[in-house]
């Protein structure tokens, strides 16, 4: 059975271990275009800002989705206590993806284009990736088999699977004259499926964080209780109604807007229940700090936090039309993905790579070296991204507007600080990829 053996380099390991790889890789990129932004022209004969961006963007992207593959790969034998419906699907889903993302990358780097926003990649390279998930849907259903009496996670899994394929698929329609033709249409569509399918993944994130907790904790106490599943929907609410608030400034139907920023609001409830439970985390953190994965969960939740503040402030129609395409909106979509998803998936990585025991001690002190060096850099650089942010908000507000050039220029030391943040940042991530790496290479036997 795949999950028996730490030894054996398994592939739910490899979706990790590949995954690892791309987040590494983001990092390098990151680092190169915050230097074009300091330094113009910096890289422009061979790497060009209109191809480090997409580099960078699907990197963080496809580490988020194969990560999350993995992780779930791995906890679903150890909830259904016997292995996946098939293996050979896994291997041949793990096939299609590392094959379909190393051409995704090197078209990037040939400057062959043709896609939007997160998959600026030829919609051709799109089906193979949708081929993948359907086997993992497949793959999913039939080691689950019934769906009585499951744990939350397990329908957050579901419903993350389900609705990912949905939002990936919906964000081709542009492809198609009718919803091509119609700018607003075709905006709508496109912030929309991109906001779903960042709900879709966080389902899959959360939902492997929950078995974690309940893993440490001893119990499925709370994996089975009314709160989770309250919780689940809330989730879900926001999953299919919260992107509204990416399309304020569109010129659409009024109802849109208004149901979007009640939705928003709704992340109030969790916001109270972060404060709520604030007290109990910290006496649990006492006695579970040894835990390496235990303290990317708690690093993770403070975030949310954080996140969350400046997610309910943004989703204020009246403050939303200053904060939208400036760098609050960036600052927003990086707590949200290093903050949050990367630390939890961190926590969910050295928990199936077994660093939580009390052994491997050296690669233990990287992690925690790695670990304050991100978090302590993260919030320099989340908080320069925010003062620049405002800082641009107030010049496209102002009537009496200065050249762009000149507001860049007058931004540039702000630049400077985020570049450096997020270069130390980038070493710290290094850091534990590195550790999380060197704890699996010696691994040679492939399940």
């Amino acid at each position: 059975m795949e999950r028996l053996s730490n030894r054996q380099l398994t592939i739910s390991k490899l979706f990790i271990l590949l995954s690892l790889i791309l987040l590494a890789t983001g990092m390098v990129w990151g680092i190169l275009g915050g230097l074009q932004y300091i330094i113009p022209g910096f890289l422009k004969g061979f790497f060009s800002f209109e191809k480090i961006r997409p580099l960078h963007v699907s990197s963080v992207v496809f580490w988020i989705i194969l990560s999350s593959i993995g992780c779930i790969g791995s906890y679903i034998q150890e909830h259904t206590t016997k292995n996946l419906y098939s293996l050979l699907l896994f291997r041949i889903q793990f096939l299609i993806f590392f094959i379909s993302i190393l051409a995704i990358l090197i078209s990037y780097c040939f400057g062959i284009f043709g896609g939007r926003e997160y998959w600026e990649f030829n919609p051709i390279l799109a089906l193979p990736i949708a081929i993948g998930w359907i086997l993992f849907i497949i793959n999913f259903i039939k080691s689950i088999g019934s769906l009585k009496k499951q744990p939350v996670y397990v329908w957050m899994w579901l419903t993350g699977i389900f609705f990912f394929l949905f939002t990936f698929l919906e964000s081709y329609l542009w492809l198609f004259p009718y919803f091509k033709s119609n700018i607003i249409t075709d905006m709508t569509i496109q912030w929309k499926s991109y906001g779903s399918m960042v709900g879709s993944w966080n389902m899959l994130i959360y939902g492997s964080s929950i078995f974690l907790m309940d893993k440490i904790s001893g119990n499925k106490t709370y994996s089975h209780s009314r709160i989770a599943y309250l919780l689940y929907f809330t989730g879900l609410f926001n999953l299919m109604f919260n992107w509204g608030h990416h399309i304020y400034t569109l010129p659409t139907h009024g109802y849109v807007k208004h149901i979007s920023y009640i939705v928003s609001m709704t992340e109030l409830f969790i916001l109270g229940r972060i404060i709520l439970q604030w007290k109990n985390t910290l006496s649990s953190a006492k006695k579970n700090y040894h835990l390496p994965a235990y303290r990317f969960l708690i690093v993770a939740d403070i975030w949310v936090f954080l996140n969350l503040l400046l997610a309910i402030t943004m989703s204020v129609p009246a403050i939303n039309i200053y904060t939208h395409g400036t760098h609050i909106t960036v600052a927003h979509a990086m707590g949200t993905t290093i903050g949050i998803n990367s630390f939890l998936l961190l926590a969910l990585i050295v928990d199936i790579f077994q660093l939580n025991y009390r052994n491997d001690n050296t690669i233990k002190k990287s992690l925690s070296i790695g670990f304050w060096i991100t978090n302590i850099s993260l919030f320099i650089f989340w908080t320069s991204m925010i003062i620049a942010g405002i800082l641009k908000a107030k010049w496209q507000m102002n009537i009496t507007q200065i050249p762009f050039s000149s507001m860049m220029l007058q931004l540039k030391p702000i630049f400077i600080v985020i570049f450096v943040s997020g270069t130390i940042m980038s070493i710290g991530f290094l850091l534990i990829i590195f550790s999380l790496i060197k704890k699996q290479i010696l691994s040679f036997k492939i399940n």
